[in-house]
């Protein structure tokens, strides 16, 4: 059994790595004095020399390498991690690579383009599993599987930190103290669900520092969906009591909380307290209201991640429905980079082991497909979460029913992106035609800045390639240039690029290989291989600059100093009283031209046009509220979160504490005479 389901399956067939057979020796082998292990992650030098690449530079490592279990890194020339893999035993796994008869020709062009590996032991082929997952997602090798879209999950946190907890989104390390309750399958869904608690609990959702500065309740109080702890409108015991009521929602007993809710009103009905029966009914309707909007819940699966994958057109989907308490919270489409020649099966494996490696696991994780080492895969989950984890691929019954429900939506979402990648290429292809480019285009930059009369300036850069905006590339550039006149959107536009193509001539450096090429099956590299549809080169095909021709010509003086003469540049000007439709574009060298009203291409770069301006105004906002939020005691020196906050908590107010003595201010807790004094003279200069 091979030690991964990425790497190839033996053309030779082997010896067992259970080890009951005697290991094929490698030709000169015969004899060969017994090396010593390959230090972790370090390769041996190789007598081949610099220039050795293929089956050869292999052969020779495999001479030094144990049969126990470890992970090794095939790298290319130029030090670029070419795949990363796990075994059983390193020394059979390595050994299959020498022989070129019968692999695929993915693993055949790896294989030629290795030039040296790296390795390291582990204790067990579990830990080496966890350690693959962990470098494929860090280093995002060529040939490995690779996750596209690998944010964070967002979950529900209660509050543990304060005298009255709160109900907030939250995403990211779980390091606050509360309790935590998710994953959700978005952002979305987490604040619809927030949204609902609040009328059903009225926990509140504001910040601690928000709290800690009213003097009457806020809106949220008057509409009913906060029970107004701040100001002491609701008991401290009794708001404690609809937190530990939310809990028990989000932990799975919704229908005990309902049935109090139903005897608390019915009760207050018996007593001819209307309006407060009124208040339990409203409540009840929100509970309803959530998990009304949950879709499917489960009756006999607690806890469980239910997984599907279909591949269609060259493309994988996996779906991933998240159940938690009972509850369905939503369900998430992943579209993982795979080789075409892998199975379904084989992606479902290699994507599994990534997408835990920082999540929580629940307890029980259903598959659409056997993988081959699911006893594996269990035993890594399990020792990861700290608790047992089974992973079934079910046959029948609701959990079956779930599977096949993941199924259905894996496959209706890889249509829908089929066609949006068939769509997406069509206007690609004309905005190649239209601005006269030699090949259709793989990546447009377009570029725009944002700023109020000069202040909070900052530009954008957006990215758009074959399967429509790549938002992880995305970048912000907070203008530095202390000489800039304030609206200087010239200069700010040389800003921008100079440090974008300054920052792209160092880390990539300019690709003259012959361009791709359009061929009858689909476009080419130079060598012959169909590019990934997701693998957007570093460089752009084409620049777009939000601006007329004095914009376009700050650009392209700026791109000519720094030795860059071959990326078109287009300028988009807004037409007349700003009309969509009536853009007129600008070329360095060319007349000014506009296209048609009703083309598709005119619409496409709207959208592109569109795309940068928000967010550069979005980029721009978030810059000025952080400006606006920013407190004066910020700017002293020796004052942290604590100080601030207990100060906060005494005055009220930071102008509040730019008025007070030094004898107010030492009575702050935490405020000793020295930083008084450094508070004092900071408001008192």
């Amino acid at each position: 059994m091979n030690g991964h389901k990425n790497a190839p399956p033996d053309p030779q067939d082997l010896p067992d790595e259970n080890g009951d057979e005697a290991e094929n020796d490698l030709p000169g082998e015969d004899g060969a004095e017994e090396l010593p292990p390959v230090p972790a992650f370090q390769s041996a030098p190789t007598p081949l020399g610099p220039d050795a690449r293929g089956a050869d530079v292999i052969a020779h490592f495999v001479r030094r390498l144990p049969l126990g279990p470890g992970v090794y890194r095939m790298l290319d020339g130029e030090g670029n991690v070419l795949y990363v893999g796990k075994a059983r035993s390193l020394k059979k796994r390595v050994t299959s690579y020498t022989r070129l008869q019968g692999q695929s020709n993915r693993i055949l062009r790896m294989i030629m383009a290795t030039a040296t590996m790296e390795f390291v032991t582990t204790g067990t082929e579990t830990e080496a599993l966890l350690l693959e997952a962990n470098l494929i997602k860090r280093l995002r090798p060529r040939f490995n599987v690779l996750l596209r879209d690998d944010k964070s999950f967002p979950y529900i946190l209660v509050t543990g930190d304060h005298e009255a907890p709160a109900l907030v989104k939250h995403r990211g390390s779980r390091r606050r103290k509360g309790s935590y309750f998710g994953p959700f399958a978005s952002a979305g869904a987490v604040n619809r669900t927030i949204n609902a608690l609040q009328k059903a609990f009225l926990v509140r959702n504001c910040s601690d520092s928000y709290y800690a500065n009213r003097s009457r309740p806020c809106l949220l109080y008057q509409i009913k969906r906060c029970a107004g702890p701040c100001t002491g409108e609701i008991a401290p015991d009794d708001y404690d009591g609809l937190v530990a009521e939310a809990k028990a929602f989000l932990s799975g007993r919704s229908q005990i909380v309902k049935k109090e809710l139903a005897r608390q009103m019915e009760q207050a009905s018996e007593t001819l307290d209307f309006e407060r029966a009124a208040v339990y009914r409203d409540r009840l309707a929100a509970l309803s209201h959530v998990q009304s909007h949950q879709g499917i819940n489960p009756q006999t699966v607690e806890e469980a991640d239910v997984f599907a994958i279909h591949h269609d057109g060259g493309q994988t989907c996996i779906q991933v429905f998240f159940f938690r308490t009972g509850q369905n919270w939503g369900n998430h489409a992943q579209f993982p980079r795979a080789d075409k020649s892998l199975s379904e099966a084989e992606v479902l494996e290699s994507f599994l082991a990534q997408f835990y490696d920082d999540k929580p696991t629940p307890r029980l994780v259903l598959l659409s497909h056997e993988i081959e080492e699911r006893a594996l895969l269990a035993a890594a989950l399990s020792e990861r979460a700290g608790h047992k984890v089974e992973v079934a691929v079910p046959q029948r019954g609701e959990k079956r029913e779930l599977v096949e429900h993941a199924i259905k939506n894996a496959r209706e979402a890889l249509g829908r992106r089929l066609a949006e990648t068939s769509s997406q290429a069509r206007l690609l292809k004309g905005v190649g035609e239209v601005f006269g480019l030699a090949a259709t285009p793989r990546r447009i930059e377009v570029y725009d800045n944002s700023h109020i009369m000069g202040t909070n300036a900052v530009g954008g850069m957006i990215v758009a390639g074959p399967e429509g905006f790549a938002k992880g590339q995305y970048r912000k550039f907070n203008i530095k240039s202390q000489d800039l006149v304030p609206g200087d959107d010239y200069g700010m536009m040389r800003e921008v690029l100079a440090r974008r193509f300054s920052r792209l001539l160092k880390e990539h450096a300019r690709d003259v290989a012959a361009p791709p090429v359009e061929t009858e099956a689909g476009t080419e590299d130079a060598d012959g291989e169909t590019p990934d549809a997701a693998s957007i080169p570093a460089w752009p095909d084409l620049v777009f600059i939000d601006g007329g021709l004095g914009q376009l010509n700050a650009a392209r003086e700026t791109l000519e100093e720094l030795g860059i003469t071959d990326v078109p540049l287009i300028g988009i000007a807004k037409g007349p009283d700003r009309d969509a439709g009536r853009e007129k574009f600008f070329i360095p060298g060319k007349p000014s031209f506009m296209l048609p009203e009703r083309d598709p291409v005119l619409y496409f770069v709207q959208r592109l046009r569109d795309e940068a301006h928000r967010f550069a105004i979005g980029t721009h906002r978030a810059r000025r509220k952080k400006d606006i939020a920013r407190s004066p005691l910020d700017e002293i020196a020796g004052i942290g979160p604590n100080r601030k906050r207990a100060l906060l908590r005494h005055f009220g107010t930071a102008k509040a504490v730019s008025k007070a003595g030094m004898d107010d201010l030492m009575a702050v807790e935490g405020v000793s005479e020295s930083v008084a004094r450094a508070i004092y003279d900071h408001f008192h200069e």
